[in-house]
């Protein structure tokens, strides 16, 4: 049986002119992304981490075309979303749908609770008559934790949890099969954060969602992952079951990740080894040879910079040259 996504060599890359640049100049290329794949089954979720700037953000919006990418995204092994033309996309966007990281941004400050949670019925299935719509707008509302009373307000009379809610509801009142979250509780409290990942996994369980959940906290996403997935510099430096990673990470980049965690005992805490990460991100205008991420990495080597890392082991997936834990000597 076919993955419901199934991502091959996905490529994003942007056309940047300079002011005094003349008319024959070609464009300088940055790659935001560049050959990512992997697979994602119907109820699962597929963590995204990377600092900012690592391309997770661009990734999910090239799945769904709303940057142009290339390579291939095969929809229940069926289609490739990437070769349809906005037209024919658009049937596809009532089965994948997105929330974005800032809750209030997101909401159309002039529509009440009810006309945004019901738009996406309305665009997308118009035949559905108003009271159906209704109904199942409160039946939303009840479902994501929302009182009915709330219906008429506006987006401004929300608590920034309240608005992720709310923008929750309206991806899922189509009944998507896949829902790309984009940082959904960056912006919120900690408490917070807890009420909607479990709002997401209670979801995820009861509706059979599979999710892209992206974030920069790995604590975070190893919460509500099945997989994850780490991203440096648009490429995938590690890729591994959640259990897999978490307990054994193979790239220097994902033990760094995993060391700035903090731990909540404290003797913990001060007994653990800290992997540093060197210097900052290079540019994506330019960068690095072979290894992307050798300019920061505490083990880099001559091939380092000679040579392309690919991944060989198909379940952990590591594009290192050198993978293993990092030893105390290579701290020093």
């Amino acid at each position: 049986m076919s993955p419901l996504l199934c991502v091959r060599d996905l490529s994003v890359t942007f056309d940047i002119t300079r002011a005094g640049d003349m008319p024959w100049t070609a464009p300088r290329q940055l790659h935001a992304v560049k050959d990512v794949s992997f697979d994602l089954e119907a109820g699962q979720t597929l963590g995204v981490v990377g600092e900012s700037g690592s391309g997770k953000s661009t990734m999910a919006r090239g799945l769904i075309q709303m940057v142009p990418a290339k390579g291939s995204v095969m929809w229940r092994g069926e289609t490739n979303l990437l070769s349809l033309s906005p037209r024919r996309m658009k049937p596809y966007r009532s089965e994948i749908q997105m929330v974005f990281q800032d809750p209030l941004a997101s909401l159309n400050p002039r529509m009440t609770l009810g006309q945004i949670i019901s738009e996406p019925l309305r665009t997308h299935h118009p035949e559905v008559s108003a009271s159906e719509r209704r109904k199942r707008v409160a039946q939303m509302m009840e479902r994501v934790g929302l009182l009915p009373q709330m219906i008429n307000r506006y987006p401004h009379e929300f608590s920034g949890g309240q608005c992720q809610r709310i923008g929750i509801a309206r991806a899922l009142i189509v009944e998507p099969k896949l829902l790309i979250c984009d940082e959904p509780v960056s912006a919120l409290d900690v408490s917070i954060q807890a009420q909607v990942i479990e709002l997401l996994k209670e979801l995820q369980r009861d509706l059979g969602l599979a999710m892209i959940f992206i974030a920069h906290d790995l604590s975070v996403v190893k919460n509500i992952s099945h997989d994850v997935m780490v991203l440096y510099l648009g490429r995938v430096m590690e890729n591994a079951p959640k259990s897999a990673l978490y307990a054994a990470p193979q790239h220097p980049y994902t033990q760094a990740l995993l060391s700035a965690v903090p731990l909540p005992d404290p003797a913990a805490e001060r007994a653990k080894k800290m992997i540093p990460l060197i210097g900052d991100l290079p540019s994506p205008m330019a960068p690095p040879s072979g290894c992307v991420f050798r300019t920061r990495c505490v083990r880099a080597a001559d091939d380092c910079a000679r040579i392309l890392p690919l991944p060989k082991d198909p379940v952990h997936r590591v594009a290192c040259l050198h993978p293993g834990p990092v030893r105390a000597s290579e701290l020093t």
